[in-house]
């Protein structure tokens, strides 16, 4: 077993956890089917590639900064309905955490998760913050980022990724059977068929080093 360790900094991040339609929310930290995907992009894998082996890695988060919500109030001129014959204006709203920064890691099998970090180093394909227009703003790959120490001590000994002197305590959500929060972002097959399932969550708090 191993841990790998992956910064989600950026001035924007959305983690749509239930869109649907003209409402694209973001979740309050990145979800384990959005990180998933950024690290399939990274492996060269199709949206209908087998992701059996990535579904099986135990995901967690460090909360370092939360960032703040923002909703962008979006306008699409001229969008072709679906059988073609007209145009409308589509209206969204679309939801982004503005200045956050997180710690993701999984912990799972060693050669998944060494090859997940070769990847992240040369990504096969350009890498965002769960959407397109949010490009992350350093480095996702962490020469360091591989470890044998399981996914709770790797999360807390990496450095605070805010600005200034860090808090005392950081909130840190991993995957845990036992857990008491639910999340609906487990993928349950490639990423075509867009379905996923539950997963429970545990919440804890730990000092930063």
């Amino acid at each position: 077993m191993a841990t790998l360790l992956l910064r989600l900094v950026g001035p924007l991040q959305s983690w749509g956890m239930s869109s649907r339609f003209g409402e694209r929310d973001t979740a309050s930290e990145p979800t384990k089917s959005g990180v998933l995907g950024l690290i399939a992009a990274a492996l060269g894998r199709d949206r209908s590639a087998d992701i059996s082996d990535l579904c099986a890695l135990r995901f967690g988060v460090r909360c370092d900064v939360p960032g703040m919500l923002l909703r962008d109030y979006h306008t699409a001129l001229d969008v072709v309905s679906a059988d073609g014959k007209k145009r409308d204006t589509v209206v969204s709203n679309r939801y982004y955490l503005s200045g956050a920064s997180f710690w993701a890691g999984f912990e799972g099998e060693k050669s998944v998760v060494t090859a997940c970090h070769a990847a992240l180093r040369a990504p096969h394909w350009p890498i965002f913050l769960g959407r397109k227009s949010c490009p992350p703003s350093v480095p996702l790959y962490d020469p360091l980022g591989l470890t044998d120490q399981s996914l709770l001590p790797a999360r807390a000994g990496c450095g605070y990724l805010g600005e200034g002197d860090a808090p005392s305590r950081l909130r840190v959500l991993i995957e845990d059977p036992a857990g008491r929060l639910q999340r609906p972002d487990q993928p349950l097959g490639p990423f075509a068929l867009r379905r996923f399932g539950n997963r429970m969550v545990g919440e804890e708090f730990v000092a930063c080093t």
